[in-house]
């Protein structure tokens, strides 16, 4: 095969790890105004035996019980730097220390090869907002539930077909976590605990055909009757911003929605190469002032077409990756930094746009990866038609980085990690520092600092200088 088989085991388990653990990373923390302890004492209320017989019973039952994962989580995160940010000359807005996520998870996987050729796979979550979590607050000091199923679908294969009807992804770019071309799923970033696409990408309900030839590569169609839009910011959340009035969902009444694209795929030695082309609609509503006398905005959708190419090349442990993107009709004015994008003001006004990515990913050896990846877009013909005066964002070539290295030590109990993000205009700078313990079979702990570096235009310069610390502990079984 053209790809290594390295990238292809990542790839997999990059493209299934939100499915697998969607709920937010675990923090322990403490009061934000004591200053951090040398250590922890958490207890769960878990015994040693809780579940030693849970699955006591017939031969059948235990078997249909066995298709189910489920993770258990508590999450503490929260800004434990206080300090100022001047946003203006002149004016300084203090950042005090605080938490911002308290919550209790609860993941559940169901995958059962029910019959020859058939599949069942299933994700949901659930989470509870405990005392200071941002949801908490915006609840009015009130304890908040949620609960969501992430994936759901069944799948038909036979000869050289494959049929998956529910919700699922549909992911097309090489460059992992920073494609051009990774534009179909919507995604939600409701807090720093999350800062690349991958990890915030959203199921929706398609339709995919897969075919595979063993001469002329392969061939992938979805079909999207339902399209979702990215969720509007959630009050209370570091990225909520209050524009005065209510956001809301787009009113399909009398209006058919759909998505359609298609992939083909071949193989060379060492490469894989990719055209695709596609109707969508964008992930990001556009939201107008209420009319007089209302309090919900307008929400503005904007469809346009997609078309694009990308390849990669193995060499070695490297492995090279390339995604060309030409988006016609995309709204223009929004910002490309992910997780920023319901701050953003489009103007009603539509560019072409063309954009690539390109970076590496390095298996150092088998315990250390390093994977680069840029991205850099342009509207074209930017300020045609415009009126006088009428600014633009995104005038000349903008677009972002990502860094990402990974450890694993001890035959993988401990996995050290270091993530880095930031924009080509040098406007912002996110840097993340993880480290995972799995302690035995059912039990793992993380810990996390995250630091922040921003200046104007960048939407993130309120959160110059923030530092956020947090821990996680998990229970799977």
């Amino acid at each position: 095969m053209g790809r290594a088989w390295h990238s292809r085991m990542r790839s997999s388990v990059r493209r299934n790890l939100p499915l697998l653990c969607l709920l937010p990373w675990v923090v322990l923390a403490q009061d934000a105004d004591e200053p951090p302890a040398d250590g922890f004492d958490l207890d769960l209320g878990f015994e040693a035996d809780l579940f030693a017989d849970a699955f006591d019973g017939e031969a059948e039952e235990a078997s249909w019980l066995d298709d189910f994962t489920v993770r258990i989580s508590q999450q503490v995160y929260g800004q434990i730097n206080r300090h100022s940010v001047e946003l203006a000359p002149g004016f300084r807005f203090p950042k005090e220390r605080g938490l911002e996520n308290n919550r209790f998870g609860v993941n559940v996987r169901y995958q059962n090869l029910f019959a020859n050729g058939w599949l069942l796979q299933a994700s949901a979550q659930t989470r509870v907002f405990w005392n200071q979590d941002y949801e908490y607050i915006a609840n009015d000091d009130g304890i908040e539930t949620e609960s969501r199923v992430n994936e759901f679908f069944i799948q038909r294969s036979f000869g050289a077909h494959s049929v998956k009807l529910g919700n699922q992804t549909v992911v097309w770019g090489e460059t992992v976590g920073n494609s051009v071309l990774d534009v179909i799923n919507i995604a939600e970033f409701r807090d720093f605990t999350i800062i690349d696409i991958e990890d915030a990408r959203l199921n929706q309900f398609l339709l995919v055909w897969d075919y595979f030839s063993e001469n002329s590569g392969s061939l992938s169609t979805f079909v999207n009757l339902y399209p979702d839009f990215n969720p509007a910011p959630v009050r209370g959340s570091p990225l909520f911003f209050d524009p005065g009035f209510h956001l809301p969902d787009y009113d399909r009444n009398g209006d058919i929605l759909f998505e359609l694209g298609s992939q083909w795929r071949w193989s060379i030695e060492r490469s894989d190469f990719a055209l695709m082309a596609a109707y969508l609609i964008e992930n990001q509503l556009r939201w107008e002032p209420p009319a007089p006398g209302g309090l919900d905005g307008l929400a503005k959708k904007n469809d346009f077409l997609l078309l694009g190419f990308s390849a990669n090349r193995a060499i070695g442990d490297l492995l090279l990756n390339f995604d060309l993107a030409y988006s016609h009709g995309i709204l223009a004015n929004g910002f490309s930094l992910p997780g920023t994008s319901g701050l953003s003001v489009p103007i009603d006004a539509t560019r072409n746009q063309v954009g690539t990515s390109f970076g590496l990913e390095y298996a150092i050896d088998n315990e250390q990866s390093l994977s680069v990846g840029v991205q850099a877009q342009q509207l074209l013909d930017a300020n045609e038609g415009l009126p006088p005066g009428q600014p633009l964002l995104n005038e000349d070539i903008f677009g972002n980085w990502l860094l990402r290295y990974s450890n694993s030590l001890r035959n993988g109990d401990w996995v050290l990690s270091a993530t880095m993000y930031g924009d080509l205009e040098g406007d912002s700078l996110i840097g993340q520092a993880g480290v995972d313990y799995t302690i035995d079979d059912n039990w793992s702990i993380s810990g996390q600092v995250l630091a922040i570096s921003g200046s104007l235009p960048s939407p993130i310069a309120f959160f110059d200088r923030d530092v956020r610390l947090g821990a996680t502990v998990s229970y799977s079984f």
